[in-house]
């Protein structure tokens, strides 16, 4: 049985990428999340929904040990399971000027976002090696892209992904498995709910926010075998908004 693996998927853009996947590509889906346990039940069932099997795994992405066991307990007990698509998805933010930042502050949010990339990344890259197939999409942000004021971490966590999205795509290209990025700009989502949306919508040349969905149609394109001859990109999602 062939799985896509989403990371913080229970709500926002991770939930819409589930989503997507399942019904757009057939894939049986597992769904990371963190805490908010009500909300993956909620995002699981809609995904059985569409005739997919849809199982959660609660651990968090920074925390390698916890990782590598939820992960590996899974694949123990599903020795025929073949995870063909990762989206790393999971982040966090913690904005705030950086003469102010604390260390916990930055090694959050770095780790969540960074170290979950290795941590995930890590316990499937050489099954699809051997399987000479395989998708790897990392959700970055238009902060990775162009930094962004307030949110230094964030960005520099980003940022790093995207180079690292550069290096592996090179380095396993060879084998069939494509290394994407995808930067979304603002999307309306709990990250951006307190954001002053009349104000920044006038920066955005398509004059709105972008929507979950939208986002989802982009990743569900790069999983398919319609992108295979895409990979090392930093695709960017944004209505036009450039630094």
């Amino acid at each position: 049985m062939k799985y896509a693996l989403i990371t913080g998927g229970s709500r926002g853009i991770g939930r819409a990428i589930a989503m997507k996947l399942a019904a757009d590509l057939g894939y049986h889906i597992l769904l990371n999340y963190h805490s908010n346990t009500e909300a993956a039940e909620a995002t699981g069932k809609s995904i059985e929904e569409t005739g997919v099997n849809c199982e959660l795994l609660q651990f968090d992405v920074a925390d390698l040990d916890a990782t590598k066991k939820a992960l590996e307990n899974w694949q123990n007990s599903n020795p025929d399971a073949f995870v063909e698509v990762i989206v790393n998805n999971a982040g966090i933010t913690k904005d705030g000027l950086f003469m102010w930042m604390g260390e916990e502050d930055w090694s959050s949010v770095i780790n969540t976002s960074l170290n979950g990339f290795y941590n995930v990344t890590q316990q499937f890259v050489k099954s699809m090696l051997q399987k000479r197939y395989g998708r790897i999409i990392n959700i970055v942000s238009l902060s990775g892209v162009k930094g962004n004021p307030g949110q230094v971490n964030y960005s520099a966590a980003k940022g790093a992904i995207i180079s690292a999205t550069k290096a592996l795509a090179q380095e396993i290209g060879k084998r069939k498995v494509t290394v994407n990025a995808v930067a979304p700009g603002f999307i309306e989502s709990d990250m951006t709910a307190d954001f002053d949306e009349k104000t920044l919508k006038k920066m955005i040349p398509l004059q709105r926010f972008g929507n979950a969905e939208e986002v989802a149609d982009l990743v569900s394109f790069l999983a398919s075998k319609k992108a295979s001859y895409i990979t090392g990109e930093v695709i960017n999602i944004n209505g036009g908004l450039y630094s």
